[in-house]
C-alpha cells in the first residue's frame, strides 16, 4: 500500500480520475494534509464515506516517528525512526531571516567522503518521498512554527535518489502543499554530473549547492571518491553550463579542515578555479566527530582564507557555526544510535 505523502497533486488527480471521481478531490486531500494537517481520512469531513473507505484501502497514512531530539540555542537535531526500524535525522536551524531544516534523503550514504559521518555507515536504502515530506511535517508540528527554507544536505547523496528527491521538492514547493518557495529550497550534491545536467532541464527555480571541499584533483580525490569518477574540470565545466542555462547562481560548499585544505595556497587555487563564475563560496567550519580524525580549522585561518577569496573578487560567506554541542555533524546522531 502506497503512502499518501508520496503523491504529488497531479498524481492524485490522475488517481481520482481513474476511479471516476472529480480531480478537484486531489486539492481537497492536499488541503486536509498540508493546510489543516489532518492525516486521518475518516476525519476529512467533506469526503463521502465510500470515498473514505476507498482511500483507506488504497493508501497508508503512516508517519515516521521522532525518537530523539537534541537542542541548542539556535539548533535542534531530530532523530527519526522509519517503519523498517532504520534511522535518519534532520537539523533545524534558527536564522535571523527564518527557520531552515536540513533533511536526509537516504539511510546511510555510499559516497564515502572521508570527513563525513554519514558515509562512515554505508547506504542501506533510499528514502521514499513520504519519508522526506514527513521530516518537515513532524518538525513543524513539534515547533508549532512554519519552516521557511529547506536544504537537502543531511544523510545521503540527493542525486543518488533523484526521482524521490524531485517528487519531494515538488510536493513541498506546491502552493497547495507545504508551499515553500523554490528559491528557498536547496539541493546539495557531491558532483554527480549526469544528474546536474538533468536538473538544469527541470522547470524548477531551486538552488544548487556543490560539495567541493578541495581546489584540485589530487586533494579532492583523497577526500571524496566521487572525484575519481567526475573530476574538478568536468564538474566546473558542467556548472558553467548549468549557470548559463538556468541563470541561477551556484553555491560552492567548502568545509575547512585543519591542515588539510585551509592554507593560503588552497585559497588561491580556489579563487583561480572559480574566477568569473556566477558562484559564491560558503566556508563551513567543520563539526568534529569522535569517529573521524579531521579537526576544525581555527578562526584566524578561516578568516585569512576568506580574505584571499574576497581580494580575488570571489563572493564568499562564512557559515555561522550550528550545533557543535549537539552531534550536528551529518549522520552523527544516527551513527550513535546504530553503533549503540
Amino acid at each position: 500500500m502506497e503512502n499518501i505523502f508520496n503523491k504529488r497533486i497531479d498524481e492524485l488527480e490522475d488517481y481520482f480520475l481513474s476511479i471516476n471521481e472529480k480531480k478537484f478531490k486531489a486539492s481537497q486531500i492536499y488541503d486536509w494534509l498540508y493546510k489543516k494537517r489532518v492525516y486521518d481520512f475518516s476525519k476529512m469531513t467533506n469526503l463521502k464515506k465510500e470515498l473514505i473507505l476507498k482511500l483507506e484501502n488504497d493508501f497508508s497514512n503512516e508517519l515516521i516517528t521522532i525518537v530523539k531530539k537534541q537542542s541548542d540555542k539556535d539548533t535542534a537535531k531530530y532523530l527519526f525512526k522509519l517503519e523498517d526500524d532504520n534511522f535518519v535525522e534532520s537539523v533545524l536551524m534558527y536564522h535571523n531571516y527564518g527557520i531552515s531544516v536540513c533533511v536526509s534523503s537516504q539511510v546511510g550514504c555510499n559516497m564515502g567522503c572521508k570527513f563525513c559521518e554519514s558515509g562512515r555507515l554505508k547506504k542501506v536504502r533510499d528514502l521514499q518521498t513520504y519519508e522526506m515530506v514527513e521530516q518537515i511535517l513532524l518538525i513543524e508540528e513539534d515547533i508549532k512554527q512554519r519552516i521557511s527554507s529547506v536544504v537537502i544536505m543531511g544523510i545521503g547523496e540527493p542525486f543518488d535518489n533523484y526521482d524521490n528527491v524531485m517528487n519531494f521538492i515538488k510536493i513541498i514547493n506546491h502552493d497547495k502543499g507545504i508551499a515553500i518557495g523554490a528559491r528557498h529550497i536547496t539541493v546539495s550534491t557531491c558532483g554527480i554530473i549526469p544528474k546536474i545536467k538533468q536538473l538544469m532541464n527541470e522547470p524548477l527555480q531551486i538552488n544548487l549547492a556543490i560539495s567541493l571541499h578541495a581546489p584540485d584533483n589530487e586533494l579532492r580525490s583523497k577526500l571524496m571518491k566521487i572525484n575519481k569518477v567526475y573530476n574538478i574540470e568536468q564538474l566546473i565545466a558542467t556548472l558553467k553550463e548549468y549557470i548559463q542555462k538556468t541563470n541561477r547562481r551556484v553555491t560552492i560548499e567548502y568545509v575547512t579542515l585543519k591542515g588539510v585544505n585551509d592554507s593560503h595556497s588552497h585559497a588561491l587555487k580556489l579563487a583561480k578555479l572559480l574566477k568569473g563564475m556566477n558562484a559564491y563560496v560558503n566556508l563551513i567550519p567543520y563539526n568534529e566527530t569522535n569517529n573521524i580524525g579531521f579537526k576544525k580549522s581555527d578562526k584566524q585561518t578561516i578568516l585569512e582564507f576568506y580574505d584571499i577569496l574576497k581580494k580575488h573578487n570571489i563572493n564568499v560567506t562564512i557559515r555561522r557555526e550550528f550545533g557543535s554541542k549537539i552531534d550536528a555533524a551529518c549522520g552523527q546522531l544516527r551513527s550513535k544510535e546504530v553503533d549503540a
